[in-house]
């Protein structure tokens, strides 16, 4: 019995999966599209093993990332072809992840995104046409679309928080890495299982193109709402009420983070050190922004209660709108007005100890 000559038509069905999943995300798409759109990178803690269920649970929600990599397995067609792609990819968003996140190296999360998406159209189309008869350039686009999704994988990563030394940050960049891996490896394993249990019913020669279709519309799709803004790739699109004001997925990035503090409470007249402000967030405190403009009893009152808590920090935004913003790791506090109450109650539940460690 030719084990190969069987293998090779049962894999190749077991992909048609890739358009039941397809059809799915265009329904989240037109449905929910926060929802659907909203796979930053959250979860890291302290020790370097939560890394490695952050990159797991961010791969396994990372839709645009698991219809590629289904895509170019669908059009390799053999078990040996789409090992090599596979492993291309791997290299090429590897190699970025992590050179991208020791340099500190940041690019705009919708211009990521927007060239993520356009790589479902790139191997849609060229599954529409056909396959190709010289595979190295595919390979050489594979690996080039492979180095952009690591570019984002980073920038998401440095805006969960990492630690300042090199090893330190080396150690959970790769274990994220392998979390990446792994979720890409189950997410494929069960479109294969699921595809090979449709693969009776539905004839593979009159599903291939379709699938491929349905890969390319839904990139051509989602590229079009990410560029007019109708998705965001922010994840700022949910407001949720908490105390006398509202809290959303923290968006605002740092620079590379600096030295420690010399102090916690910087006047209106100060300029806050964005560095500074991002080790602490790093180190999973909490930092406060503060319209300058607030009458004296105000700031007094915002005063003693940075100064009176040691896990929090505050600076002056005078282009804020908002009276009052507070920050942790994963989310941002918004205050019309200055809520102290609120504020007390947004850091008690992010550090529920006191004081904090290292203070």
């Amino acid at each position: 019995m030719n084990i190969r000559g069987c293998l090779v038509p049962t894999f190749g069905r077991g992909l048609l999966a890739v358009g039941g999943v397809g059809l799915l995300a265009a329904v989240l798409i037109v449905v929910v599209p926060a929802a659907a759109y909203a796979h930053g990178v959250g979860g890291t803690g302290e020790s370097v093993r939560s890394f490695f269920w952050s990159g797991l649970f961010h791969m396994l929600g990372g839709w645009d990332h698991l219809l590629f990599v289904a895509g170019v397995v669908l059009l390799a067609g053999t078990v040996r072809r789409s090992a090599q792609m596979i492993s291309l990819f791997a290299l090429g968003h590897s190699s970025t992840l992590i050179v991208a996140t020791l340099a500190g190296w940041r690019l705009d999360p919708l211009l990521v995104d927007v060239v993520i998406v356009l790589s479902l159209v790139f191997v849609g189309v060229v599954g529409w046409i056909g396959r190709p008869r010289n595979w190295r350039w595919f390979a050489a686009c594979v690996v080039g679309f492979g180095l952009v999704h690591g570019l984002g994988l980073s920038t998401r990563l440095q805006d969960a928080g990492l630690p300042e030394g090199v090893w330190d940050r080396l150690a959970r960049t790769v274990v994220f890495n392998i979390g990446v891996e792994v979720g890409q490896l189950l997410a494929l394993g069960l479109m294969v299982w699921v595809g090979s249990a449709w693969s009776r019913r539905v004839p593979w020669a009159h599903t291939r193109k379709a699938a491929h279709g349905v890969l390319a519309g839904i990139g051509l799709v989602t590229a079009v709402l990410l560029s007019f803004g109708v998705l965001d790739a922010t994840g700022e699109e949910e407001l949720t009420a908490f105390g006398g004001c509202q809290v959303r997925i923290r968006t605002e990035t740092y620079p590379e983070a600096g030295t420690r503090l010399p102090k916690d409470f910087y006047e209106p007249s100060e300029t806050p050190p964005m560095e500074g402000f991002g080790r602490m967030l790093g180190e999973h405190l909490v930092v406060v922004y503060y319209r300058p403009d607030l009458p004296a009893d105000q700031l007094s009152a915002l005063r003693a209660f940075v100064t009176g808590d040691e896990r929090v920090v505050a600076g002056p935004a005078p282009e804020q709108r908002e009276a009052f913003k507070a920050l942790n790791l994963f989310q941002t506090l918004l205050c019309d007005d200055l809520d102290l109450e609120t504020a007390r109650k947004f850091t008690d539940n992010w550090l529920p100890d006191t004081p904090a460690e290292g203070q």
